[in-house]
């Protein structure tokens, strides 16, 4: 898919001189940051899955115990 976006001057030629370096194409460069960038934005539904497992007593369980204590 194709997208536009505004980049500023500065990082067009930041950019331009990484191309160069690598050999890449701009948009080889650009895809590969925004790789990267979706790499350390890990969900964090994800990062809690399987937090419980270390516990006895099941999720439900537990929460209805808690509850009862209101």
């Amino acid at each position: 898919m194709r997208t536009l976006i505004d980049i500023p001057d500065r990082q067009i030629k930041d950019l331009a001189a990484i191309c160069k370096t690598e050999n890449v194409s701009r948009a080889e460069v650009i895809r590969r940051a925004i790789a990267a960038y979706l790499e350390k934005q890990t969900p964090i539904a994800v990062e809690a899955f399987g937090l419980w497992k270390q516990h006895k007593i099941d999720g439900l369980t537990y929460q209805e115990q808690a509850r009862s204590e209101w």
